[in-house]
């Protein structure tokens, strides 16, 4: 007896997750593999496959990120505002203290530079 209905799709599922570590959009993993984007939400393999390249493309990028605040000053400040809840805004409250610790880190800067 002859099989009726489409065949199943086929989906290479290392290439789903090579998908997801570049952070591509179900569309573009679509039109990459050829396969109807319907398709490709509803294959559960896929999706495993997908979601795991997808953390595994975050944990990459945020390794890059930190190699690169070792030495780019604006990337350490960015990080340490992401993740360590550094600000670099001044209440109006603290402007007082804010012009006390400025004017100590000059008065250290200057004593260092003395010390020279």
């Amino acid at each position: 007896m002859a099989k009726r209905g489409r065949p199943k799709t086929i989906i290479d599922i290392e290439e789903a997750e090579k998908l997801g570590m570049l952070q591509c959009t179900y569309k573009e993993c679509s039109a990459w593999l050829g396969i109807a984007e319907s398709t490709l939400k509803t294959h559960s393999e896929f999706s495993t496959a997908y979601k795991k390249g997808l953390e595994k493309g975050k944990l990459s990028l945020r390794r890059s990120q930190f190699k690169l605040a070792e030495k780019n000053p604006t990337m350490a400040i960015w990080l340490g505002k992401q993740y360590l809840g550094q600000t670099d805004l001044v209440n109006a409250n603290d402007e007082s203290d804010w012009n006390n610790k400025l004017k100590e880190m000059a008065d250290l800067a200057r004593s260092a530079n003395n010390a020279e």
